[in-house]
């Protein structure tokens, strides 16, 4: 709640939390940091199917429909 009353930067809080570390922990941080700089970004490929949840099956969709339909129940 106080970054949201303050208007504190994202790197200032951090900042404020790192100041305190020695000098070697400052210099293994920063050194980590510019190593994740270096690192390529792992684009991840995104299929349309990951994003709906379809599945692999032997039926056709016209099959798929039938039983779908034929399992309906009304209650009148």
């Amino acid at each position: 709640m106080a970054l949201i009353t303050q208007n504190i930067s994202i790197a200032d809080y951090y900042f404020g939390v790192l100041k305190n570390l020695n000098s070697n922990s400052k210099l293994d941080l920063i050194s980590k940091l510019s190593q994740s700089l270096k690192e390529p970004d792992k684009a991840q490929e995104t299929t349309l199917q990951s994003l709906f949840g379809a599945y692999k099956s032997d039926e056709t969709a016209e099959e798929i429909i039938a039983e779908i339909r034929s399992s309906r129940v009304f209650n009148c």
